[in-house]
Formats: structure tokens, sequence, C-alpha cells
């Protein structure tokens, strides 16, 4: 693998609630510098970040219902219709995650549906918060997001009990065709992203990008 081939599966990330402005800015410059696939932001810097980014290849990932997922029906649908209008490429939404536990099942296909729409050109990656969920809950986040049209599913927020794993990522691959995978959640090294890329994560959420691309460097990869 070489660095501009592992540089663009990270999504370089700040959604930290005290998060200021000259901490986006520098996001997207670190973004830009090293070559990532996206910034991710939450939906109130995302018009700061599509002007930083501008004529350059980093698209701009935006988190909506974050970070807990429970908010009213048809509201993060809102958020990402605002978000894509701001200049948002990518769209992160958080599943309702009691609604799945509970086997609200019609309530979520109709919150992915309106996000999928909301999105539009945008992609969109479901957050199924795998750390609260069994294997057959995981799965079934899954397959609900495929089939509504998603690009990707998402492991974790980076807000509960333990981000990403490499077991959930392999059980997703195995399990759920079409769609692709977004590990994220206290990934901090290089050893611990290439694990979860080579278990068959196509993107990689973390705040720690330009640490994880000096791993890169220390492992001796191109």
């Amino acid at each position: 693998m070489y660095a501009s081939e592992f540089a663009k599966c990270i999504d370089h990330t700040n959604v930290r609630p005290d998060a200021m402005e000259k901490a986006i800015v520098r996001l997207c410059d670190e973004a830009v510098e090293y070559g990532f696939a996206s910034a991710c932001v939450s939906s109130c810097w995302v018009p700061l970040a599509s002007r930083r980014l501008r004529d350059t290849d980093v698209r701009v990932c935006s988190v909506v219902g974050f970070p807990f997922g429970a908010q009213i029906l048809h509201a993060k649908a809102h958020e990402a219709r605002l978000a894509v209008a701001g200049g948002a490429d990518e769209i992160d939404a958080v599943i309702n995650i009691g609604f799945l536990l509970s086997g609200r099942i019609p309530e979520i296909r109709t919150e992915l549906d309106e996000l999928v729409e909301a999105a539009g050109d945008a992609a969109l990656k479901v957050i199924i918060e795998a750390c609260y969920l069994n294997d057959e809950q995981k799965v079934l986040g899954a397959t609900l997001a495929r089939d509504a049209g998603a690009a990707f599913v998402k492991t974790s927020t980076g807000y509960g009990p333990r981000g990403a794993q490499v077991a959930d990522v392999e059980l997703i691959k195995r399990s759920v065709r079409g769609i692709g995978i977004k590990a994220s959640g206290g990934i901090r090294t290089f050893d611990e992203a290439k694990a979860l890329i080579d278990a068959g994560a196509a993107r990689i959420g973390t705040s720690s990008g330009p640490a994880l691309m000096k791993g890169l460097g220390e492992a001796g990869l191109k």
C-alpha cells in the first residue's frame, strides 16, 4: 500500500463539541496537506470547510444526528439537506439505536429513505454504533442501510463505550454485500487502521490522521 492510497482511506475528523474555528481550519489544511479523502465536521462547520477546501480534491463530510441518533423523525433529513446545501459531499448519519433495539424497523426504514433522498448526490454513511448491538442487530442495521441506498455503513461514533473493532468489520463484510464499510472510533495508530482496512474497511474515521501517516512511514510503506 502506498501512502497516497492509505491517505485516501482516511476521513480526517473533528466533531468535538468544543471545536473552535481555528481547529476546523487546521483540520481542512491537514486534510489537503496529506491528501485525505475528506475532512469530517459537525454540520455547523460545513460552510467554512466547503470554502476552505474549494478547488481541492478533499471532500467535505458532515455528521448528522450526531452523536446519539435519537432525534425526532424528519429532523435528521432536514439537517442533512441543509448540510448538503452548505457544501457537504458526504453525510455520516447516526441510526436510531433505540428504535433498532426495540424492533421498530418501519420507522428506521422511513428515516433512512428520507436521509438518502436528502443527501441526493452526496454519499450517505449510516452509523450503527455497533457497541450497543449484538451480531444479528449489526447485520440488520447494515442491511437496512444498504437496502435504503446508503453508500457505507459506519461502525461507531467514537462516543460509545468502544469504537471500531476488527470483528465488526469482518462480520459486516462477510454478511452484507453491496455496501462499503467505514471503521471509526478510537483509531489512533497506523497498525490499528491497517488491521481494519485488511478486515474490509474502505474508510477510516479518525482525528489522528497525521499520526497515522507518520506511523505509515515508520512501517516502511512508500
